[in-house]
């Protein structure tokens, strides 16, 4: 995280280079492309211990439930959180039985929730509201967990005051809450590729995903606190853009998103680099997986490393390596992508859909297994980054 001026640290989104996405893998008839990112489907069938074909078919499975997904709003049929299971099916919260039938006959399974989506938000939101007066220094992160149907609560500690009362205001919630101890310390990571490296002021951060707004002005989206001073971008030495806005200030509460105006003759590239995986996977949009699919990400210090998509609404503490005061962050995204630091800013991706920009991680976590390297972190959403700026993701 880049905290303070003695912290150096890289993005990791393609600066001018390559922003990606990541696009399937197995060629489905000679000489035509491949619908997923190859090394998307080795990664998926190694971690399944299944075969590529059966990892093609289990994207194939979840394209077509996530696409069903989106149609019941259109049918006017409500849904209150979704998610895949361990088997790759995708299960609807409904509000009651009879809707839950409506979901299945339109294809999809579903279960009544003791809570579901929207009474955890709900809990949730109290509980940013009480890490806003005092930060929780020891409490790692808290977040939606839709299977458990729980606000999941990851600690590293309870010795510290504050902590002692948001475990205890959180405790007031019963079974809609569970804590999970023995967590490590979390801080966010920075060090750039769908790409390269960016720099700036002598510090090194990861670039994300180029964006553009209505009147076709051209930007760079990435981590909030690899821009945190608004700095002026550089790649390979030279200028490239002048960071504009951060929505991350350390001490407070923040969300961790940004962007600069990207500098005329400079560009960022619509596709993400794999690091020496496979070619650079274009980027068709920034559709948000549900929770449990596929994911992978490119960045500057761990390369091409996937995992899948854990938690959404998820608010963490990220603590400062170099003394100053603990940062709390919401509205992120969890993951099984294992990252490093100097990964911050790099390219979240799920298919060939742009999903996010890598926040942080587990301070001590080292991915020493390659693309399949266990591990943790966390992602800001592109989607919500997109809305809040006013912005439209540049795709191939």
């Amino acid at each position: 995280m880049r905290i303070s001026r003695k912290y150096a640290f890289v993005a990791a989104a393609g600066v001018l280079l390559s922003v990606s996405a990541v696009s399937g893998a197995q060629a489905q008839d000679s000489g035509t492309a491949p619908r997923y990112q190859p090394e998307m489907v080795r990664a998926l069938a190694t971690s399944l211990g299944v075969s590529e074909k059966a990892a093609v078919e289990r994207l194939d499975q979840q394209a077509a439930q996530q696409a069903r997904l989106a149609g019941l709003a259109k049918s006017g049929i409500s849904a209150d959180g979704a998610f895949f299971d361990a088997a790759g099916k995708l299960t609807v919260n409904a509000d009651d039985a009879a809707e839950a039938k409506k979901v299945e006959e339109a294809g999809l399974a579903a279960r009544v929730p003791a809570r579901g989506e929207t009474e955890l938000d709900r809990i949730k939101a109290k509980l940013d509201t009480l890490a806003v007066e005092r930060v929780p220094a020891g409490v790692a992160s808290w977040r939606v967990d839709l299977v458990s149907d729980t606000v999941t609560i990851e600690v590293n500690s309870d010795r510290g005051t504050a902590a002692k009362a948001f475990l205890a205001e959180a405790e007031k919630y019963g079974s809609a809450v569970r804590i999970v101890r023995g967590q490590e310390e979390l801080v966010p990571q920075a060090v750039i590729y769908p790409g390269s490296r960016m720099t700036f002021n002598g510090f090194i951060c990861s670039v994300g995903y180029g964006a553009h707004d209505r009147n076709g002005k051209q930007y760079l989206v990435t981590a909030g606190h690899c821009v945190q001073d608004l700095p002026v971008l550089s790649y390979d030495n030279a200028r490239f853009a002048k960071a504009t806005d951060t929505r991350f200030a350390l001490g407070s509460r923040s969300v961790d998103m940004g962007v600069a105006a990207i500098d005329a003759g400079n560009s960022i590239a619509t596709s993400v680099g794999t690091w020496g995986n496979s070619s650079p996977v274009a980027v068709r949009g920034s559709q948000r997986a549900a929770s449990g699919a596929a994911l992978c990400k490119s960045g500057q210090t761990t390369g091409w490393t996937c995992g899948k998509v854990d938690s959404y609404n998820v608010s963490v503490t990220y603590t400062d390596e170099n003394g100053g005061p603990d940062t709390v962050v919401t509205g992120l995204g969890s993951s099984t992508v294992c990252t490093e630091g100097g990964d911050s800013g790099g390219a979240y991706i799920s298919g060939n859909q742009a999903q996010g920009l890598t926040s942080g991680g587990p301070t001590g976590q080292q991915c020493t297994g390659g693309v399949n390297s266990r591990g943790s972190s966390y992602f800001q959403p592109l989607d919500d980054a997109l809305s809040y700026y006013g912005l439209t993701l540049n795709t191939n």
